[in-house]
């Protein structure tokens, strides 16, 4: 750092931006009407819309059909807090929390569509299949991790020992309450955005080297899809090696997600290997159809 201060002053800039331009008004306010839903009741309605349908699909508890509406909807590490704040405050079991993370904790829509397809790769034809592989392989993941949590039991179920949680009447103790444990989370994860972006602006120098094409790029998902369509000029490589990044998130969504698990007990190594299995059949199937059904750009 005291060698390099441009590219230390230019990381943290960069960082910075990408958090108030984008993370900050995307994600604060999905995180304040989570809280402000899961304080005021509104978890109970949301079970009662959705809870059977997506406990037929996921074997999940009506609280836990919330963390998968908020990780497929709201992106980077929202699904990781539902599932944890669902956790701490008794609603679901550990095993189920553990489950909920193996594959609703991903890349909202909004991002993909806005910043992959559109801004990045810049073809509308690939919205459709894109979105098919990136939602349809943690849905099709969840049938096998699972297994690995059920203990036999056909569908997860409340804890033992959990009680209905009554709503609180709004005042805005409430809603202090809950912007309060909103900014906390939405400034770690800035942290973890501006520190990764250091670290990627640091290693840019390793560019010239053929593997740092393909390496620097996990580190963080924004910088690293632009990345990967810059440097690697064959598409039939690009677009799975994008679909692959976009599952997994990067190294730096994986610390983002740790950090949202703080006081639950989960590990982060099962949740790694789970993003990068996801990582893998994504970039598979996104090879297959631009081998098979999609015309070569040249």
């Amino acid at each position: 750092m005291l060698f390099s201060p441009r590219e230390v002053f230019s990381g943290a800039e960069d960082g910075l931006l990408l958090w108030f331009n984008t993370v900050f008004p995307t994600l604060f306010p999905f995180m304040l009407v989570s809280g402000l839903m899961m304080a005021g009741g509104g978890l109970d309605v949301i079970s009662g819309i959705f809870g059977k349908a997506l406990g037929r699909i996921f074997a999940v508890s009506g609280s836990g059909a919330f963390a998968v509406l908020t990780g497929f909807l709201c992106g980077y590490p929202m699904g990781a807090k539902a599932a944890a704040d669902l956790l701490l405050s008794g609603r679901i079991t550990k095993n189920e929390g553990q489950y909920l993370l193996s594959f609703c904790n991903n890349t909202s829509p909004a991002f993909i569509i806005n910043f992959v397809v559109w801004k990045t790769l810049g073809r509308e034809n690939l919205l459709a299949p894109s979105l098919i592989i990136l939602f349809g392989v943690p849905v099709f993941l969840s049938f096998f991790f699972r297994r690995l949590y059920l203990k036999g039991q056909r569908s997860f179920r409340a804890p033992k020992d959990s009680r209905d949680i009554p709503g609180r009447a709004f005042d805005f103790s409430v809603f202090d309450s809950c912007m309060m444990d909103s900014f906390g989370a939405i400034v770690k994860v800035g942290g973890y955005i501006i520190a990764f972006s250091i670290l990627l602006s640091l290693c840019r120098d390793m560019g010239n080297l053929p593997a740092a094409n393909y390496l620097l790029p996990s580190l963080e998902i924004t910088n690293g899809v632009v990345m990967l369509r810059e440097n690697i000029r064959d598409f039939r490589i690009c677009y799975p090696l994008i679909m692959g990044l976009t599952s997994f998130g990067g190294f730096c969504s994986v610390a983002q997600t740790e950090c949202m698990l703080g006081g639950t007990g989960i590990p982060i190594l099962p949740y790694l290997a789970q993003k990068l299995a996801a990582a893998a059949a994504a970039s598979f199937l996104a090879y297959l159809y631009i081998t098979f059904f999609q015309i070569i750009p040249s």
